[in-house]
Order: C-alpha cells, then structure tokens, then sequence
C-alpha cells in the first residue's frame, strides 16, 4: 500500500505545484527568423524517429503514473489521447506491478485502449534484466525507459539509498530485452561524462530530463511535509543545457529526447533545432486533460502542433531533421556554462541554412 499511496500523491502533487523554482533554460536560445523560407504550409512535415521507431510527431507523452487503482482512470485518460493524436506514450514505472502482479491492469489499460500505438516501459535503474523484460512484455512496449532519480530517491523517506552498480545493471538489461533501452533522468538532467558512458555501453536513445518542469524533489518534500531550500529545489542541469552536453558528447546522430520543462511549441522548436529527435512533456498534458477532458485537451494539442509548424515555417524548416540545421543564437547563464564547459556555442550561430535556396 505504501507503494499505492505513493502513485496518488505523486499524481496530486504534479498536478498542484507549479514547474521550478529551476528554469529549463529554453530562453537562452534563440532561433534565427528566415525572412526568406522558400517553402509552403503544405511542405512542413513533422514525423521523426527514435532509435528506429517511427513518431508521427515529435512529441511524447512522458512517464507519469500506474500502479494503483485509482490512477487507472487517468492512464485510461492519458491512452485514448494518445490514440487519438497518434503520439507515442510512456508509463510510469510499473515495478509495483512486477511487485504485485495484479496491479498491472494500470499499465495493460494503456495497451487495451491504444492497440496500434507505440508505448514504452519503464523501470528504474536498479531493476533486474528479467523485470524489464516483463515491463516489456505487460504493455507489448516498442522500448523501455530506465529513469535515474537519485534527487527524487533521497528525498523520499522510503526511497533508495544505494546507487551503486547502476551503469552495469543497464548493460544487463540492454543485453536481456529485445526492445531498444531509453536512459532518462527525471528532472535533474544529464551532463556529458554520464552521456558518454551510457553511450559506451549501447544505450540507445538518452532522455536528458533537466530542471524545469515537474520537479519530483518538490513532489516529495510535500508528501512527506518537509521544506527544502530553493537551492535544493532548484538542484540539477537546466533541460536546454543538458541537451547541448549530451549531443556535444555522443554526436549529432545520436537519438536524443529532450524533456524538462518544455512547455510551449517555441520550447520544441528549440530543442528540435538543438538536435533533439524528439521532444517529451507529461505535467502540462495531465493538467488540461483534467481541466478540459479529453476533447479539449485533444484540441488544445492540435493547436499547439499548429504553432510548432509556424515556428518550423518562420525559420524556414521543412523537416524536424530541416529544423536541426538553422542557426541558433546561444546568450546568458547557458552561453557562460557551455563556454566554461569547453562546448562550442558559436557552431550554433553559423549554421547557413537555406543558403543555396535562397541564391
């Protein structure tokens, strides 16, 4: 029950607190406007892919919830407005289904309702190869997500305290399922030395999960009624630097998804143009399905396609592949980190898009 009780909360608070106090960064990126775009409305095409699984968009709804009863009715909510955008979703960790195995019917709902979709698992770091190959196989997931939280865990009273042999325990479970292996952090972001390292051992695609979205410190402090200063709150990489760090450390091939705080079309534009493959919200998503239901949220989402391809128009990108080639304009606290970091920003303000069309 602790494990349930757990669910609830988390679920509540997401909803309740606000992003930060963290920002994700997202405002030290700038995006070149291309008065000359040299194509049409109907040109701009949006579907990408993830280690070989094809999106129709670049927008995933992130892990959140499962586990319990009472937050079926959510994961119900949260498959039907997959289906219906044709978005890929996550689940949130379904190691008290393989705990209690009949507390899977809250992942196996998400399945039931979007039969055709892609879906991923989810397990934490510390679980065994052969759960994961359960998680898996519970949802008929496309890939699994393995989150790392020691920020969140150390703040839980009942959390781990022990997080050794993680970087090993990954490669036993990349090497046991037959789906590829999504890393992602939740919500204290990735740095580089920890990319390369998951790179070196065949991570396929890295979530970098910054500050400045839901932030699961705040979550738990609130469960277990505890005040945390700002610093603490505030602990982690921000999500637009972290997505510079890791594509700066394992290449601009590499299956990137950015998520922390992107909240806003402009926000995926930016970490599109960064080099991201994809983009992954949850927070914002929960809360208008809650306030709007199904139908509005459903429209809520389609307009906010629409904005992202006026983003995509105004710069003059075609292609989310289109869009990682326009010039970007690095300032503030991100240009100081990324300078100090031996990171070359100016590779980002010399892009030449569109140079040839426009002759």
């Amino acid at each position: 029950m602790i494990r349930q009780s757990r669910k609830l909360e988390h679920l509540k608070y997401s909803i309740l607190l606000d992003d930060g106090p963290a920002a994700a960064g997202f405002t030290d990126f700038h995006l070149v406007h291309n008065c000359l775009p040299n194509l049409s409305w109907e040109d701009i095409e949006i579907a990408t892919a993830i280690a070989a699984i094809p999106l129709s968009q670049p927008v995933i709804i992130n892990a959140i919830t499962g586990g319990a009863p009472d937050v079926t009715a959510i994961n119900r909510m949260l498959a039907e407005f997959a289906h219906i955008t044709g978005t890929a979703m996550a689940v949130g960790s379904q190691y008290s289904a393989i705990e209690t195995p009949t507390e899977a019917e809250s992942y196996k709902v998400v399945r039931e309702l979007n039969p055709d979709g892609i879906l991923f698992a989810n397990l934490g770091a510390h679980a065994s190869p052969e759960a994961a190959v359960c998680a898996v196989e519970m949802i008929g997931a496309q890939a699994i997500q393995i989150h790392l939280n020691a920020g969140q865990e150390i703040i839980m009273s009942e959390g781990d305290r022990n997080f050794t042999g993680y970087l090993a325990n990954i490669e036993a479970i990349i090497n046991k399922v037959n789906v590829p292996v999504i890393v992602k952090e939740v919500g204290c972001g990735i740095a580089r030395e920890q990319a390369q390292a998951l790179a070196g051992i065949g991570v396929a695609v890295i979530d970098v999960g910054g500050t400045g979205g839901t932030n699961f410190l705040a979550i738990e402090a609130a469960r277990n009624q505890l005040t945390l200063s700002d610093e603490m709150l505030s602990w982690g990489i921000p999500t637009a630097i972290s997505a510079v760090e890791v594509l700066a450390a394992i290449g601009e091939n590499a299956n990137v998804i950015i998520s922390g705080g992107v909240r806003t079309p402009l926000d995926v534009a930016k970490a599109l143009a960064l080099g991201g493959r994809a983009t992954a919200i949850a927070g914002p998503i929960v809360k208008v399905l809650s306030d709007k239901g199904i139908e509005g949220a459903v429209h809520w989402y389609q307009q906010f396609i629409t904005d992202l391809k006026r983003y995509m128009l105004l710069v003059g990108a075609c292609s989310i592949k289109d869009l990682s080639t326009i010039p970007i304009v690095v300032t503030g606290f991100s240009r100081e980190w990324l300078t100090i970091r031996g990171i070359n920003i100016t590779q980002f303000a010399e892009r030449k898009k569109n140079e040839e069309s426009m002759a």
